[in-house]
């Protein structure tokens, strides 16, 4: 176990005064006004807005989670002057924000425990070289790469008592708890190739779920736990085109949802199980010289009943549901941003859903 390394440099604190309590409880990218949904998005979101913003010191943001009480947010953005994303927690109410790593090397995959006093993320800065400039081409655009010395740590809420969870050789991360705050099922590359793994909520007993070439990764427990639902890419065809995936918690019965040529990602359940939301893309449009448009979607457990949530032009991804299921957050470029935020809006369960 290791001793968290925050500093009082790296722990930022700003309060609503400071970026603006209207601009950040009601902004629509960079206007200051609430963001009107297309038509064909109204049927499923409202009172949508922006909750993150590059006056905040944020260079980009994305990837974030509800807290369990709805209060809080946890997510990865990189700050200014730095070219790694680090972890942050935002009060929804009070726009009080907090960096919770240590602001050295990359960091991802924020995510509470389900009695709200914990976090794990996952973080690279015990590499040596943690903090080697990154060229141009890594830091531009909202994206991530599969760091050799990333590892899966717990902490406090707000970063203390820092807690080494995994040690294996190469990529540990992508790691989310259970409901019951029990286990925490994970990304890893130990063996030779990125599979789904679980481990207990203390980080003993890691053992692996999926045993397929190709990645895996980008898992999380159903509401009652005996499933994983995660996207994968066992064609083994260069394309990359990731499909949904469904795996028991014991390892098996892993199977294929969706079965397309096209590009599935970033599962998450709807809170009654019976659901998932996620983002499809289209990336064969860049052959075509069109630009592939990355929006949310709806679909049964059974693959069944898909249904297309947001029609924004720019980039959507990486939507979470609040636990009651009435609100939807999500990594955005919308409103003509150059760099992703975060978004969240008040969400209607579409027809034939429950």
């Amino acid at each position: 176990m290791l001793a968290n390394r925050h500093t009082s440099t790296s722990v930022s604190t700003l309060t609503v005064a400071a970026i603006g309590l209207s601009c950040l409880l009601t902004g629509c990218a960079s206007s200051g006004r609430a963001c009107k949904p297309f038509e064909d998005e109204s049927k499923y979101l409202s009172n949508i807005r922006q909750v993150t913003f590059q006056h905040m010191g944020l260079v980009n943001a994305g990837e974030a989670y509800f807290s369990p009480d709805m209060k809080t947010i946890a997510f990865q953005a990189t700050p200014e002057g730095k070219s790694e994303y680090q972890m942050y927690t935002l009060e929804l109410a009070t726009g009080k924000l907090r960096m919770v790593s240590t602001g050295h090397g990359a960091c991802t995959c924020a995510y509470f425990h389900p009695n709200g006093e914990k976090i794990v993320f996952a973080s690279t800065h015990l590499d040596p070289d943690c903090d080697k400039p990154a060229t141009e081409a890594d830091t531009k655009g909202y994206k991530w790469k599969f760091h050799k010395h990333m590892d899966i740590f717990e902490a406090n809420v707000d970063g203390t008592d820092l807690k080494r969870l995994t040690d294996a050789p190469g990529y540990d991360a992508e790691g989310s708890y259970s409901a019951d705050g029990k286990h925490i099922v994970f990304c890893s590359e130990r063996d030779g190739d990125l599979e789904i793994y679980i481990m207990d909520a203390d980080g003993g007993n890691q053992r692996r779920v999926t045993n397929a070439a190709g990645y895996d990764g980008g898992p999380f427990f159903s509401p009652d736990g005996k499933r994983v639902v995660y996207r994968g890419d066992h064609r083994a065809d260069d394309k990359m085109n990731l499909q949904l995936r469904l795996v028991n918690a014991d390892g098996t019965n892993d199977r294929a949802i969706t079965d397309n040529q096209i590009f599935n990602w970033c599962p998450y359940w709807y809170p009654s199980g019976k659901s998932w939301i996620f983002t499809q893309v289209d990336h064969e449009g860049w052959s075509k010289g069109q630009r592939p448009n990355y929006d949310l979607f709806m679909m049964d457990d059974n693959g069944k009943n898909q249904t297309r949530i947001t029609f924004e032009p720019n980039f959507d991804g990486l939507p979470v549901f609040s636990p009651d299921g009435k609100k939807l957050l999500w990594t955005s470029k919308r409103g003509g941003l150059d760099e992703a935020q975060i978004f969240i809006g008040d969400f209607t369960l579409p027809e034939g859903f429950e």
